[in-house]
């Protein structure tokens, strides 16, 4: 390893339209003299012709560096990227972000003074049209998120998993890479094994990026279907129970679809039931309202996002249990189906 280099590792996979921002804002980092950045790009065998981005960007910067990930997933990505990496500090990057220019930096400096064994900055999202405007506001919202800290920009502490990340490349020796047998949430994974081993997590807003959300709703539903599926794989892997505020989304879809029951012996619980989605319908839109400053169209929309959020979520969850139940959890088959 060499000290004075720090190993910046993406996973990437058709990111034509977003790679070379990426590139650009990592290549634009102020750090302390003498220290260097190498570039690891861990590419999934894109097809749209990110490739060849690279090899042209790493023609002009040796800096820059694809490596194959034949695997195509994040994590098989990550654990690429990492063991071809030579500094002695790894930084995670997602081609979906930008970064300010002291991202890097800080990084650094908070992984010295908080003794923690990973740092990173709050998920923070910023839109680039009217669709994905309201899915950030929505992104930022408690209603949406369930007061996760890691969507608090600016909450600063020991937190139980953080938005990418940086670590010391000796910890993945210690306690292994990214577990290849998630598609998502390996980052959760991972960090509870930190906790697990005696580490510590930690965030600071002084490490500031900004995520790009999906521009339709369409492909946000699909993430979040994507994220309650695979949370079921890191319960299984460790045995654990998701904290309340992941299981909520599932509670939620078991009383859509089962709340409806009693009212066959009492019909007065049509009411109930009317006042409760009315009351769960007023909550989001006045947060919404409040999230959008009274944009009353972009507030609507971020409220359809939120259901949209709980709804897949939950509902992923739910696919996850069963496909675990009957011994088909995480089968290509069943991933491939995810997917579509």
């Amino acid at each position: 390893m060499t000290a004075n280099v720090v190993s910046i590792v993406i996973p990437c996979r058709n990111e034509a339209d977003f790679i070379d921002g990426c590139l650009d804002s990592l290549l634009a980092q102020e750090l302390s003299t003498g220290q260097e950045l190498e570039i690891l790009v861990a590419d999934g065998m894109s097809d749209d012709g990110t490739r060849g981005i690279l090899v042209q960007r790493g023609a002009v910067d040796p800096r820059i560096r694809m490596i194959d990930n034949p695997g195509r997933i994040v994590s098989s990505g990550l654990n690429a990227a990492i063991a071809a990496s030579t500094g002695e500090i790894v930084v995670r990057i997602d081609v979906h972000s930008t970064y300010a220019g002291d991202y890097v930096a800080n990084c650094l400096r908070v992984l010295a003074s908080s003794g923690a064994d990973n740092v990173g900055g709050p998920w923070v999202a910023r839109g680039r049209d009217a669709v994905s405007n309201a899915i950030a506001a929505a992104f930022a919202s408690p209603v949406a998120m369930g007061g996760a800290r890691g969507h608090d920009a600016s909450y600063e502490g020991p937190v139980d998993t953080v938005y990418l990340g940086c670590w010391r490349r000796e910890l993945f020796d210690r306690i292994g890479g990214f577990d290849e047998a998630l598609v998502r949430n390996q980052d959760d994974e991972f960090n509870l094994r930190i906790h697990r081993s005696g580490g510590r997590v930690f965030q600071s807003p002084a490490i500031q990026s900004w995520y790009t959300p999906r521009s339709s709703l369409r492909r946000m539903a699909r993430q979040y279907f994507q994220y309650g599926y695979w949370k079921v794989g890191v319960m299984r892997r460790h045995r654990l129970p998701a904290s309340p505020r992941h299981l909520v989304p599932a509670l939620f879809v078991a009383g859509l679809s089962l709340g409806w029951l009693p009212a066959l012996w009492y019909p007065v619980w049509w009411a109930c039931i009317a006042i409760g989605l009315v009351a769960y319908a007023g909550i989001i839109l006045v947060s919404m309202l409040v999230a959008t400053r009274c944009h009353m169209w972009q507030a609507l929309i971020a409220s359809v996002a939120v259901v949209m959020m709980h709804l897949a979520y939950g509902i992923g969850t739910w696919r996850g249990c069963i496909d675990a139940l009957f011994g088909r959890f995480g089968q290509a088959d069943s991933v491939a189906s995810l997917s579509r």
